[in-house]
């Protein structure tokens, strides 16, 4: 073997850098978006020296943090001036309904320095977040706040949007007349299936602090008339009857008890023919490609008592021991997938 094919051989430390210090490059856009960067460049491109200015960034740091956004592909710099790429200009411009820096935002106020308490979460199974130690729950508090659980419910729907417009369109909702969407939220999966099926009549599900902002999602939609939002815990009340049932990125939040028993809940309202929709970033059966899922799973072990993601071969077990007779997997966009059960 040649020199320089034992070179090429060589096992190479690169992939191991990128992502042992990856949280350089996150934290440098959590940073950016939290500055409004991409708000401030869909007015208009901007030099060095306007943005430094307007965005409050001292000469020591300025050059190299907007260099940076360069070369991670996050803006775009000619004759001296940064400018959004289109992914940035659509997606984290806070102006913009297609926004979904809330997300990002909440990723760098509380899920940066929780995760920083993985180590331990790794040691005893035990939660990190405000919670730890008997604290108060993060999202009771967030909940009993309108203004902010309105900025988190939109958040919500930004990172969902992708996979409800996916589900919207990829079901044969034809075959059907009614669906209810379960810990509906702002409201934008039944939104989103509304819209693209307009024989449809829809319901929204979730607790009484959110029926105002999922109304107004709801009537902003035009979709008044043939979706409504019914208050309810899916924990103390029955599910309401549809011919569909459709679970969110929810079922992940909870531990294996109280999976199954959100399934059972869902068999017992569809009728016979009738069908559940669960999605998540469902973790592929070999549990060796789906990183996202790997890793929302270890969140869900920072930020709940017992929630976990899941396989689809998981999910349709549960779903076949409530009585389902029929299961699948279907990918929607990006990490997320859907698992149909049919009754």
């Amino acid at each position: 073997m040649s020199n320089q094919a034992a070179a090429v051989n060589q096992p190479d430390p690169g992939h191991i850098m990128q992502v042992g210090l990856g949280f350089w490059a996150s934290k440098t856009l959590l940073s950016a978006v939290e500055l409004g960067v991409f708000t401030e460049l869909a007015k208009k491109p901007g030099t060095l020296e306007t943005l430094s200015e307007k965005l409050n960034l001292h000469p020591r740091s300025a050059r190299d943090f907007l260099d940076a956004l360069v070369a991670l592909g996050f803006l775009e710099r000619a004759d001296a001036e940064y400018s959004n790429t289109p992914s940035t200009d659509l997606f984290l411009d806070r102006n913009k309904s297609s926004y979904i820096g809330g997300i990002l935002e909440m990723a760098n106020a509380r899920h940066y320095p929780i995760w920083a308490n993985l180590t331990t979460a790794l040691h005893t199974g035990e939660l990190q977040n405000e919670a730890r130690g008997g604290g108060p729950n993060p999202f009771a508090a967030l909940y009993a706040e309108p203004e902010r659980l309105k900025q988190f419910l939109r958040a919500m729907s930004g990172i969902s949007n992708g996979a409800n417009q996916a589900i919207a369109h990829q079901f044969p909702w034809k075959n059907y007349e009614s669906a209810a969407d379960i810990g509906t939220a702002q409201g934008d999966l039944i939104v989103q299936v509304a819209l693209a099926n307009p024989h449809l009549t829809g319901i929204g599900f979730d607790l009484p602090e959110v029926r105002p902002i999922c109304e107004e999602y709801i009537t902003a939609h035009g979709l008044s008339s043939r979706v409504t939002f019914h208050t309810g815990s899916f924990f103390e009340q029955p599910l309401p009857h549809a011919d569909v049932l459709m679970m969110g990125h929810i079922l992940h939040d909870w531990n294996l008890d109280e999976k199954k028993m959100l399934i059972r809940k869902a068999f017992e309202a569809v009728p016979t023919g009738g069908a559940l929709i669960v999605y998540d970033a469902i973790i592929d059966d070999q549990r060796s490609k789906n990183a996202f899922g790997l890793l929302m799973s270890l969140n869900m072990l920072l930020e709940t008592p017992g929630g976990f993601d899941y396989t689809g071969a998981d999910c349709m077990g549960w779903m076949r021991e409530a009585g389902f007779k029929d299961a699948r997997v279907e990918h929607l966009v990006g990490p997320d997938s859907m698992v149909v059960g049919i009754k």
